[in-house]
């Protein structure tokens, strides 16, 4: 039977274990070239580094950062510059200690590895542990084999131009509560991690808390908040007052728990209060308030009004369904299976969700290449760049565009960027006419004033609702909303997305005094992905 080996550094030497029993040490290279040339005579090896290579310059690099050495550590790495100031600051800033590495079972050129350290500050220590990893890649100048440096490599919460420190908290600990007054935390609510991050680093002095000592992740927007990893010494929290629900908020964690790169807000529309925000992302970024995508069909909603205001058509009025449409020389076809209906309604090609009807429509007098443009900004606030909502967020785009971007914007594609916070205001506004700019805590709070808009008129409200009822009762939205009850409205959406399988997948729906919009990235049809995680919302609240 083979005996055990396992392998671990401590202090700076790499010691292969045998049983527990330590055999030998490797001794670490201090003299190496960078890669900016081959040492001269020597042949430049090319391809993918081979398992030794791997393996001897993983334990390298380890051996000497868990030594302390950030200049040799940094010798193994691609980018030995940008390695040594951050393995460097890992020490003098992060002031982490007594590091110990354990490489794990390396695949292929993967190299992943446990920390095990201690953090220590003005008498203060506690223990540090986490997991991280490093490919192993051959140099292009050397050929030699070199870490890929990345600032995940120091810890996998670290993306460019960030860095770990340890000291007293950039702002107090918060104690946020939703609008009944319980307590909303990153562990029972994961996915609002950072945002109430966010909300810290807005409102944590005003929420009158102290701030503890902490290691965290110094963010390279100073607006950008900071990520705690450690806290040393505890703060004291204030109270910070949300407009959130911890209903609403717990199956919208749920609903995107299920699918992956996914994202969903729900506001009240009788208010703009933001009563959940959700994300599943690898990555930290609040999709749901700051992303920019197409937002495919679901945009119908403002062309659909823009088309009522500007009397082209009503949704009782005709909008043939053709097989196809061209606009400038570009042709627009529907989503397979979707068959031609030349006898078409607004309301008809609204919930069967027909591209061309709406292509063949933006042609007619009196549109514009701004007419849409104008109808999302003056009617729906949006792409005016002045929501304040609490935390960093967008408000779309939706430019004047000519040729065919003018055709495709009216179906969602083209230069239009949405995300799910502006759909959800978007619907909203259909259901009641009133563009009332979302909110993630009390008005009070928010410095200066809230952006305006002058809404919809009691028609074109009327209309809207009635295309999107239908588009939730015998639509396409009909599979999603099903047993949600008959006052209900919906729209979906599917946008393609040059270079993915799959088109990303957007759902708009209202119910009660709750309106809700969600977006999966590559989650096919909207009543596939998007569909679900809005229902899931709706039926809960």
């Amino acid at each position: 039977m083979r005996k055990r080996v396992k392998a671990v550094i401590v202090g700076g030497v790499f010691a292969v274990m045998v049983g527990g029993a330590g055999y030998g040490a490797f001794n670490v290279v201090n003299a190496l070239n960078d890669d900016g040339g081959p040492a001269t005579g020597t042949a430049v090896k090319k391809g993918t580094p081979d398992a030794k290579e791997v393996r001897d310059t993983a334990r390298s690099f380890l051996a000497a950062w868990a030594k302390g050495d950030a200049d040799t550590a940094a010798v193994y790495t691609n980018n030995s510059e940008v390695a040594a100031l951050a393995l460097a600051g890992y020490r003098e800033d992060a002031h982490i200690r007594q590091v110990r590495l354990t490489p794990g079972r390396i695949d292929g050129t993967h190299v992943p590895f446990s920390v095990r350290a201690t953090v220590s500050y003005e008498g203060t220590s506690k223990r540090l542990a986490y997991e991280s990893s490093f490919e192993v890649v051959r140099g292009r100048n050397t050929g030699r084999p070199l870490v890929d440096w990345k600032a995940s490599v120091v810890h996998p919460k670290l993306h460019e131009g960030e860095s770990l420190e340890t000291g007293e908290a950039a702002a107090p600990p918060i104690r946020a509560v939703d609008r009944e007054g319980r307590v909303l935390t990153p562990e029972r609510y994961p996915s609002l991690a950072p945002v109430l991050a966010r909300l810290r680093t807005a409102y944590g002095e005003k929420a009158g808390g102290r701030p503890g000592i902490e290691l965290y992740v110094k963010r390279a927007s100073a607006d950008a908040g900071t990520t705690t990893l450690l806290t040393l010494a505890k703060g004291r929290p204030g109270t910070l007052p949300t407009t959130l629900s911890a209903v609403a908020q717990r199956a919208a964690e749920d609903a995107v728990a299920k699918y992956p790169e996914s994202s969903v807000v729900a506001v009240k529309p009788s208010t703009g209060e933001v009563l959940a925000v959700a994300n599943h992302r690898e990555d930290d970024f609040n999709a749901a308030f700051q992303g920019e995508l197409a937002p495919g069909s679901t945009m119908k909603i403002v062309t659909a009004a823009m088309l009522i205001d500007k009397g082209v058509t009503k949704a009782s009025g005709p909008a043939p369904c053709p097989s196809t449409a061209t606009w400038q020389s570009q042709t627009f076809k529907n989503l397979t299976g979707l068959e031609p209906n030349g006898g078409a309604t607004l309301a008809d090609s609204f919930a069967r969700s027909c591209n061309t009807a709406f292509v063949k429509l933006v042609d007619e007098k009196p549109l514009t290449d701004a007419s849409l443009t104008e109808e999302a900004r003056d009617n729906f606030g949006l792409g005016r760049d002045d929501w304040r909502t609490g935390i960093p967020s967008e408000d779309g785009s939706v430019p004047a565009s000519t040729g065919p971007d003018r055709a495709a914007n009216a179906i969602g594609q083209g230069e239009v960027q949405l995300n799910p916070l502006n759909l959800a205001s978007v619907t909203a506004t259909a259901m009641t006419g009133s563009f009332r700019q979302p909110v993630l805590v009390p008005k009070s709070l928010i410095a200066g004033e809230l952006a305006t808009a002058r809404g919809l008129s009691g028609t074109t409200v009327a209309q809207l609702r009635q295309m999107m009822r239908r588009t939730a009762l015998s639509g396409t939205g009909a599979r999603a909303m099903a047993g949600l009850g008959p006052d209900v409205g919906a729209k979906t959406g599917s946008a393609e997305v040059d270079g993915q399988a799959r088109p990303n997948s957007w759902f708009a729906g209202y119910r009660g005094d709750v309106a809700a919009a969600a977006m999966a990235q590559e989650g096919g049809h909207g009543s596939d992905t998007a569909g679900p995680i809005v229902a899931a919302i709706l039926r809960a609240t």
